[in-house]
């Protein structure tokens, strides 16, 4: 295992899920079920504890204590490894959850850079050399050990994660392209015509001196807030030393529903797909076994849960705990929420199904 001291490792955590429709309306997009086991932002922090990090800091501010309280129930229950509360931390040191929350004084951030910039006391902490920074909305399975490892023996300012795709979806993401020595010639935030099939894998490694350097000489000029939009390029366009650390396993940003449905798709393919929740821990409740069915009575080709009450036919898709299929009811390439009843004889195709049972179709083809 790698040395990862002075690391300081921050998950950015702030998205309301606007972009996912009825799926994301009322809810933390970080607590977004996945997989038939656990939520978005259980990825980058099952990451953060397999890779040996002892904590890991919390930068969010929608709706902060439901996911504050959510997270404290589920992660800060051992002594090896803990989610930070920046200026909420103290809080919630108590044996159980808060009565009430510090009055904030800090103005709210208005995007990833802000989030850094603002709870700064709590990012460059004492002793902290290097700054991992994650988000909460992608599902991957990762070791950050050999990334700070490769970045501390080059030497760089900033080392960034970044994976090669199919041209056609880079427009979707930071595209990056990279010099013939290996650093960074190009980054450049949904290119309109890509000229790379390499993409920003959202996660990096900031050498921690100069990330606060330039988040200083930003704040307050007009720039948009922005570690893709403002500090990359910033330090791209004065001639800092950065790398690449290329992600070879699957990795998926699940930014729209769409790309939510996609992916549960993939994962309703069994033994053929990516399974990084294999070994995630269970954190949708009830939390129940799950397997994937090539083909039994009532079920083709899908994830389903141990408590799974199925009178109907379920193909080619996955299903969380709680789920109810009534009698003659057909649910095929869907992805079914905890709980969720599909009432006799209701016939379900390429769509979302919330926890109350509301039907959220999903376009053909779409790729936003």
């Amino acid at each position: 295992m790698a040395d990862l001291r002075g690391v300081r490792a921050v998950l950015l955590a702030g998205g309301e899920g606007r972009r996912m429709g009825p799926l994301g309306t009322g809810r933390l997009k970080p607590l977004v079920p996945y997989g038939g086991t656990c939520r978005l932002i259980d990825f980058s922090l099952a990451n953060a504890r397999a890779s040996g990090l002892p904590e890991v800091l919390l930068l969010s501010q929608y709706e902060e204590r439901l996911l504050m309280d959510d997270l404290r129930r589920v992660w800060n229950t051992g002594t090896d490894f803990r989610v930070h509360f920046g200026p909420y931390d103290a809080a919630y040191r108590g044996p159980g959850l808060p009565e009430r929350l510090p009055r904030r004084t800090w103005p709210l951030e208005r995007g990833t850079a802000d989030a850094l910039i603002r709870k700064a006391e709590h990012v460059f902490t004492e002793g902290t050399e290097d700054v991992l920074v994650l988000h909460a909305d992608h599902v991957y399975r990762y070791d950050y050990g050999p990334l700070v490892a490769e970045h501390r023996a080059s030497g760089a300012a900033l080392t960034v994660a970044y994976q090669r795709i199919e041209r056609r979806w880079v427009h979707l993401f930071g595209m990056v392209r990279f010099d013939g020595g290996g650093r960074l010639a190009e980054f450049t935030e949904k290119p309109e015509e890509p000229t790379s099939d390499l993409v920003f894998a959202a996660f990096c490694v900031f050498d921690a001196a100069v990330l606060r350097r330039y988040l200083t000489e930003l704040d307050g000029t007009g720039w948009q807030h922005d570690i893709s939009r403002d500090v990359i390029p910033a330090m791209l366009a004065a001639g800092e030393h950065i790398r690449g650390h290329e992600v070879r396993g699957h990795w998926e940003d699940i930014g729209t529903v769409e790309r939510y449905h996609r992916a549960h798709l993939a994962l309703a393919e069994g033994p053929r797909a990516p399974l990084p929740v294999a070994r995630m821990p269970r954190t949708v409740r009830p939390a129940v076994g799950r397997r994937w069915v090539a083909d039994a009575p009532g079920v083709r080709a899908s994830v389903i849960p141990s408590d799974l009450v199925n009178d109907g036919l379920v193909a080619d898709s996955v299903l969380f705990p709680g789920v109810r299929v009534g009698a003659g009811a057909r649910v095929r390439r869907s992805v079914v929420l905890p709980g969720a009843v599909i009432p006799p004889d209701a016939d379900i195709d390429g769509a979302v199904v919330l926890e109350d049972g509301r039907i959220q179709h999903v376009a053909e083809g779409a790729n936003a």
